[in-house]
C-alpha cells in the first residue's frame, strides 16, 4: 500500500511540478510550484531582452541607412528640400514674363505715326489693342477713313474680312481707320485713348 502511494505521489510531481520544455512556452501554467514560475519568469525575460535586442539593431540598421544615403557624392540635400518651391517659382516667374508689357498710357495714331509700345518718352500707336465690350481685337487699316454710312451691324456681320469693309472705307492719305465688332473711328493724329470715354479698347499686352 505504502509502495503504490509512493508511486502516486511520484506520478503526480512528474506531471505537475516538474518543468515541461513542451509546455513552457503555452500560455497557461499551471500553479502552486515555484520552480514553473521561476523559469517562466526567466524564459519571459529572456524572450523581452531578445525583442529589445533585435529592436536596437533595426534602429541602428534604420539610422545607418539614413547616415549613407546622405552621405551619397551625389545628394544634393539643398535641392532635395527646395525642389518643390523652386520649381513653383520658376513657372510663376514663366507665366509673369510671358504676359508681355502693356502702353502706358495708349495711344491711337494716323498712318504717318509709328506702331509699338506707347509710353510718355516714346508716343507710338498701340498695334494691339482689343476691346473689351465685343472681346474682339481692333483691326486697323493705313491711309483710309471710314464712311459716314458705316454702321455697327456693318461691322458685325464683316469683320474683319478686309475685302468686305473696303465698301465703307474710303481713301484718305495719313488717316487710319480702326475698329473692332462694335466700334470704329478714323484718326489722323495722335491721341489719348482715354479722351474718347466711348471705347472700351485697352492694350493686349506686347510680346517682347
Amino acid at each position: 500500500m505504502a509502495k503504490d502511494l509512493d508511486k502516486l505521489l511520484d506520478e503526480v510531481e512528474s506531471k505537475f511540478c516538474r518543468p515541461d520544455p513542451l509546455r513552457l512556452g503555452t500560455a497557461e501554467r499551471p500553479k502552486g510550484c515555484g520552480g514553473i514560475l521561476s523559469n517562466d519568469r526567466n524564459g519571459a525575460e529572456a524572450k523581452e531582452n531578445l525583442r529589445s535586442t533585435e529592436t536596437l539593431k533595426k534602429e541602428d540598421d534604420l539610422d545607418s541607412l539614413i547616415n549613407e544615403i546622405f552621405e551619397e557624392p551625389n545628394f544634393d540635400i539643398k535641392s532635395f528640400k527646395l525642389k518643390s518651391k523652386s520649381s513653383g517659382n520658376t513657372s510663376v516667374r514663366a507665366s509673369i514674363q510671358g504676359l508681355g508689357k502693356s502702353c502706358s498710357p495708349v495711344y491711337l495714331g494716323g498712318s504717318t505715326a509709328p506702331c509699338g509700345i506707347g509710353t510718355r518718352t516714346s508716343q507710338r500707336a498701340c498695334d494691339r489693342l482689343r476691346c473689351t465690350a465685343c472681346d474682339f481685337w481692333v483691326e486697323s487699316y493705313d491711309d483710309y477713313m471710314w464712311d459716314r454710312s458705316c454702321d455697327y451691324m456693318f461691322l458685325r456681320n464683316n469683320m474683319p474680312e478686309f475685302q468686305k469693309l473696303k465698301t465703307k472705307l474710303v481713301k484718305k492719305k495719313g488717316t487710319r481707320a480702326y475698329a473692332c465688332q462694335c466700334s470704329w473711328r478714323t484718326v489722323r493724329e495722335l491721341t489719348d485713348l482715354q479722351d474718347d470715354h466711348q471705347l472700351r479698347w485697352v492694350c493686349g499686352k506686347h510680346q517682347e
